[in-house]
């Protein structure tokens, strides 16, 4: 079982990337479960949701403390909130900034952690480009399935398209995720050579 947590702030899409990422992996035929957690129900309040997907039924119903991926959507938590908590070291970071992560003051990070397995990506300013507003989640899922293979990035354009229909955010939704799946590729085979 592959297990992500998601941490943002509410009204960024921190829920719906989770639920998102379930129906890319129904998609390609696995099984998914996402639900949240909210400490306070107020706009702008720390959000954290959580996806699991693996090929057998699941039937876990409590929060992820030991996560195999974190997606951090508002790299303002990242000093103020445990985002990092229960990671292992070869688990997946993907953090929603412009800024590498030493800029981020996560250089330690590093030292615990295997460091191709841990970036940033700017997936507001991908999200503001194709879709006209700072929501980065799509392009954030775009970016976790190049960095950990979890789903394919057809699958999360369908999921995408049935989520949002065919509405103007879903194409922009959709080109973003491509773009940061993009980026991170990349970035990823930049580091290989």
């Amino acid at each position: 079982m592959f297990e992500v947590r998601f941490h943002g702030r509410g009204g960024q899409g921190v829920v719906t990337a989770a639920e998102l990422l379930s129906l890319a992996a129904f998609e390609d035929g696995l099984q998914a479960q996402a639900f949240p957690s909210f400490g306070s129900e107020r706009m702008g309040a720390p959000v954290i949701a959580f996806c699991r997907i693996d090929e057998h039924p699941i039937r876990l119903r409590e929060p992820i403390a030991e996560p195999d991926a974190v997606v951090v959507q508002d790299a303002t938590l990242l000093h103020h909130v445990d985002v990092f908590g229960g990671l292992a070291p070869d688990s997946y970071v993907l953090i929603n900034s412009a800024r590498e992560l030493d800029e981020l003051g996560l250089e330690e990070l590093r030292t615990r952690h295997r460091p191709e397995r841990l970036l940033s990506v700017p997936a507001s300013e991908i999200a503001r480009r194709r879709i006209g507003r700072p929501i980065a989640n799509a392009a954030l899922l775009g970016g976790l399935t190049a960095l950990a293979g979890l789903t394919s990035l057809d699958a999360l354009q369908a999921a995408i398209a049935e989520r949002f229909g065919s509405s103007t955010a879903a194409e922009g939704n959709r080109l973003a995720a491509a773009d940061a799946y993009a980026h991170v590729s990349a970035h990823l085979q930049a580091t290989r050579a």
